[in-house]
C-alpha cells in the first residue's frame, strides 16, 4: 500500500484519494489502511491527499492494531497455528487493515483511551464462544484473546471556538466465515456491546459529553447474518442520536446494498446536515460524513 501511495498512479489510492478531496472533512476516520510503527503509509496518505486538492491534516494519529498480531495459539480452531485467523484480529501480517485519523485540529493523545488489550473474557455478560460448555477453541486460547479484532479508541480532538470532541471509533470483526461455535458472530456482537458498556460506565467515566461514536460495525440492523440485538441496543442508546437511519453503506455482490458503517453523534451535538460520497473504484464502502454543532 505505502509503495502503491508513493509511486503514483495506482486507480484505487487516486480514486480514494478524490472521494476524500470532495468531502474535505475537518476529521477523517480511516478503516482498512495498514499500519506502520513510523506511520509512513499514513503520512504519505495525507500528502497524497494535500497534492489531490484535498485538505491539509497536520495531525496524524495511529495505534497498533490487533490486527495481524500473532500469537502462539490456535484462536480460530482450525488445527493449526501460525495463520492470520490465530493472530488477536484476522490478518496476514501484524498492522493489516487497521485505522487510523486525520484531522485538521489538534488529538489530546495525552487523554487517549485504549482499551484494545481488554480481553474478551473479561467483558461483562460477553458470550464468547464455547461448544459443548467448553471455551472454543481452547481454555488456553481463548484466556489470551482480545476482545477488539483492531481496536476500540476514545480519542479527545480539540476543536477551535468549540472544544473538545471525543471520538469514539472500531472496527469490528465480520460475523460471518465461521462454523456452528459462531466466533466471529459472537465477537461481532460484543465489540458493539463493549460501546454500550462504555456509555455507561463501566470501563471509567464516561466520554466527554459531546462525542461521536464511528466506524464499520460490520453488521446490519435489519439484514444479512450476525446476531443484530447488539446494533438495535447501540442505536437506541439515549445517549447518541442517529442522523443516518437506514441508509445503506456498502453494497456487496452477494448481499446487496446493506447498512454497516455509523456515525453517531451525541445528543448534546446539533446536526446541520448528512451525507455520503462514493466511488466503487475506492471501496465499496461510501464515505459517510456530517456536518455539526453545538
Amino acid at each position: 500500500m505505502l509503495r502503491d501511495i508513493q509511486r503514483g498512479g495506482d486507480a484505487q489510492v487516486d480514486a480514494a484519494i478524490g472521494v476524500i478531496a470532495a468531502a474535505a472533512p475537518d476529521v477523517l476516520v480511516l478503516q482498512g489502511i495498514d499500519y506502520d510503527l513510523e506511520r509512513a503509509a499514513l503520512h504519505a496518505l495525507a500528502e497524497a491527499i494535500v497534492k489531490g486538492g484535498g485538505p491539509d491534516y497536520p495531525h496524524r494519529f495511529a495505534l497498533p492494531s490487533n490486527a495481524g498480531l500473532a500469537t502462539d495459539f490456535d484462536l480460530d480452531g482450525d488445527g493449526r497455528k501460525g495463520g492470520p485467523g490465530d493472530a488477536q484480529g484476522y490478518g496476514e501480517f501484524f498492522g493489516a487493515d487497521a485505522m487510523a485519523i486525520l484531522s485538521r485540529h489538534p488529538v489530546i493523545a495525552e487523554q487517549l483511551r485504549d482499551f484494545s488489550a481488554l480481553r474478551w473474557v473479561d467483558l461483562p455478560g460477553g458470550i464468547p464462544p464455547k461448544v459443548d460448555g467448553t471455551p472454543f477453541p481452547s481454555t488456553a486460547a481463548l484466556d489470551i484473546q482480545r476482545l477488539s479484532s483492531r481496536g476500540h479508541w476514545v480519542v479527545p480532538i480539540e476543536v477551535p471556538h468549540f472544544g473538545r470532541i471525543d471520538l469514539l471509533t472500531f472496527h469490528a470483526a465480520p460475523p460471518v466465515f465461521d462454523g456452528p461455535e459462531d466466533r466471529n458472530g459472537r465477537r461481532n456482537h460484543d465489540e458493539i456491546r463493549f460501546w454500550n458498556l462504555l456509555l455507561d460506565g463501566e470501563f471509567g467515566p464516561p466520554p466527554h459529553e459531546r462525542f461521536i461514536l464511528l466506524g464499520d460495525a460490520n453488521l446490519d440492523p435489519h439484514r444479512g447474518a450476525g446476531r443484530r440485538a447488539a446494533i438495535a441496543a447501540l442505536l437506541a442508546h439515549p445517549a447518541m442520536q442517529d442522523p443516518m437511519s437506514d441508509i445503506p453503506t456498502v453494497t456487496w455482490d452477494q448481499t446487496g446494498p446493506m447498512r454497516v458503517d455509523y456515525l453517531l453523534p451525541s445528543k448534546a451535538l446539533t446536526v446541520l446536515r448528512t451525507g455520503q460520497k462514493s466511488n466503487t473504484a475506492a471501496s465499496r464502502h461510501a464515505l459517510i460524513w456530517a456536518d455539526l454543532t453545538r
